[in-house]
């Protein structure tokens, strides 16, 4: 029940390694996918969501709806397919969310600039010039993305448990490489590790079904113990502190909740 997140700049041939590495498995191969859940489940158009996971914060602050709303949503959308395991998630943000689970290959894909640079040629038929620029400023937005958000490039080599470049290393070389990888011992799921991802899952379930009532909450779950922290003005009515428990309960995991002040 394995899960393998694939993180790759844009014309980087991600996500046809990601394909074949699904097909060589037999594993769920999930992108886009996950928008149109989250944009179905939580009522937000899919643009607004594609936008939360690839623009930066100045784009993001124009967009009506704060951007902890989207990610939050597209959160509790992608958990539940890796709580199921057996899935590769090639996307942006997918490796941000299991960081610390054991049983989560993490996987950063690269390429030649001049490969990415003729790709962008060959789609669009756009100039060299013109292909180049699109290609930084797409890398720009996506850093300024996850520095802002998490305080980390992705680009970073050590955010991840392989950095394979194409180029030599041809796609299917990647996905073979991959598929050995995920095989070790290392990355098989144990009783411990399953139920760290549920926790996470159950967790961001109740984040997501809580941004409206309370967007700043924090949310923490463990063993069906979800302790919920949110602002202190929200608990100065009861009838608050009663809705927030009733969306917490009603999340398929939740046994027992316990609400605190943020610190």
């Amino acid at each position: 029940m394995s899960i393998i997140t694939i993180s790759r700049g844009s014309y980087s041939k991600g996500s046809e390694v990601a394909e074949k590495v699904s097909a060589r498995l037999g594993y769920e191969c999930i992108s886009r996918e996950v928008l149109l859940e989250a944009s179905k489940e939580f009522n937000v158009p899919e643009i607004m969501l594609a936008r939360a996971i690839h623009d930066a914060p100045s784009i993001l602050d124009r967009i009506g709806y704060k951007k902890d709303h989207y990610i939050a949503f597209i959160w509790a959308a992608l958990l539940q397919h890796f709580k199921k395991g057996n899935v590769v998630y090639c996307g942006l943000a997918g490796h941000f969310f299991v960081k610390d689970i054991p049983h989560v290959l993490k996987i950063r894909v690269n390429a030649d600039i001049d490969l990415r640079v003729r790709s962008e040629i060959e789609r669009e038929g756009v100039p060299r010039k013109e292909a180049l620029r699109v290609i930084r400023h797409d890398d720009e937005e996506r850093r300024k993305w996850s520095q802002y958000l998490y305080g980390i490039n992705t680009s970073d080599p050590s955010l991840y448990d392989l950095v394979i470049h194409i180029g030599n290393i041809s796609t299917e070389d990647a996905a073979a490489i991959i598929c050995n990888t995920v095989a070790l011992d290392t990355f098989k799921t144990t009783p411990e590790s399953q139920e760290a991802i549920e926790d996470i899952a159950i967790a961001a379930q109740v984040k997501a079904a809580l941004m409206d009532l309370a967007p700043d909450v924090d949310v923490v779950a463990s063993h069906g113990v979800v302790q919920i922290h949110t602002a202190a003005l929200l608990f100065e009515e009861n009838s608050v502190v009663e809705e927030i428990q009733a969306i917490a309960k009603a999340i398929d995991g939740v046994k027992i909740t316990k609400l605190g002040v943020k610190p």
